[in-house]
């Protein structure tokens, strides 16, 4: 599905208006749901959900941005719909290709169906989920609507930081996807294959304007060779490795790449495609990109990611927060070890 022209102006202004203008606490008058919440009726008996209609909330994924980045709105959506105690209604991806590819939507209510049978859309205000403030107003206004039909959705691209709380849920429906027995893969079966995303790309430019938001999404390639140095000593002599470059541009944009050995150039293949080897992939290089921090979540192999970043990551043996500068820590060296050991890869 493309992104209409409505689209993109309304994300224009919708981004001027929150990002530029910073409306303070008065921007609240702006929510018909905090208004209903604020006026109605102080002496009206509150029903729970269980006697009435059950309370729906969602986030629709923000028809400009990138899978990575939308899959954020759907763990957002998810997330938050659990943690203010309500149902999940799905929101499709502007793709629907994307529903299919990860299992999304299966089993799920949409915010549309709800909708087309008589509930009402309520738009919530945002929030900062660090803020007890915030967030038990947000569940005050929730409350309000109880037995009602309802459907709440979260405004444009409600930030959630630590996106690996909806982790375990995304994963079941991703390995129990159909399109899982369709998967066809370039990996070697008896190589440890390691896949590496180098964000480039729309980011690039940030570079010689040193805008911000850019140069804090860039990692050096030196960074990337300096940790595959690392990880590559880590193996015995008779390891069979392959590194597979997830990028945009070409190999000769990457020449610092040139001393490590058996690398495969893939700055060709598409985005489903390149999306699914980082998922499948025994040890994963991630880069400060949605677009490879939500195959992380996904992957149950080794991953290997940026300190810095936006984003939590779980504390788990498999996944090791590495430090940009220093690199990584003696007993990141041996977790490595460790797992590397049980893919009978070493």
């Amino acid at each position: 599905m493309k992104t209409t022209l409505q689209d993109k102006i309304y994300r224009k202004l919708h981004d001027w208006f929150w990002n530029k203008l910073q409306p303070g606490r008065w921007s609240l008058w702006l929510f018909r749901s905090w208004r209903h919440y604020r006026f109605r009726n102080r002496e009206h008996k509150k029903e729970t959900s269980e006697s009435g209609a059950p309370l729906y909330l969602t986030q629709e994924p923000n028809k400009g941005a990138g899978i990575g980045h939308q899959m954020g709105n759907w763990n957002a959506g998810y997330w938050f719909a659990k943690r203010f105690g309500v149902q999940y209604a799905y929101s499709s991806f502007p793709d629907p290709a994307w529903d299919r590819f990860l299992g999304f939507g299966e089993g799920e209510v949409t915010a549309k169906e709800l909708l087309r049978q008589g509930y009402k859309k309520r738009k919530l205000p945002y929030f900062e989920e660090t803020s007890t403030e915030d967030m038990e107003l947000i569940q005050a206004v929730i409350d309000s609507y109880r037995g009602e039909r309802i459907v709440f959705f979260l405004e444009l691209d409600q930030f959630y930081e630590k996106q690996y709380g909806a982790m375990e849920h995304i994963r079941q429906k991703f390995y129990s996807a159909p399109a899982r027995k369709n998967e066809s893969l370039i990996y070697q079966k008896d190589c440890l294959n390691i896949a590496v995303h180098i964000r480039r790309g729309d980011i690039t430019a940030g570079q010689e304007t040193q805008e911000e938001e850019l140069t804090k999404r860039w990692l050096t390639t030196d960074y990337y060779v300096r940790l595959l140095r690392e990880i590559l000593g880590l193996f015995s002599e008779d390891t069979v490795y392959c590194v597979y470059l997830f990028s945009q541009g070409k190999e000769s944009d990457f020449p610092e790449l040139q001393e490590i050995p058996n690398v495969v150039y893939c700055l060709d293949m598409p985005a489903k495609e390149s999306f699914l080897h980082m998922v499948r992939a025994d040890i994963l290089l991630t880069s400060k990109s949605s677009f490879s921090y939500k195959p992380a979540l996904l992957s149950t192999g080794l991953k290997l990611c940026p300190a810095h970043f936006w984003h939590g990551y779980p504390e788990s043996e498999d996944f090791i927060v590495v430090d940009e500068e220093e690199g990584l820590r003696e007993e990141q060296r041996a977790s490595i070890c460790r797992i590397q050991k049980r893919t009978g890869k070493h």
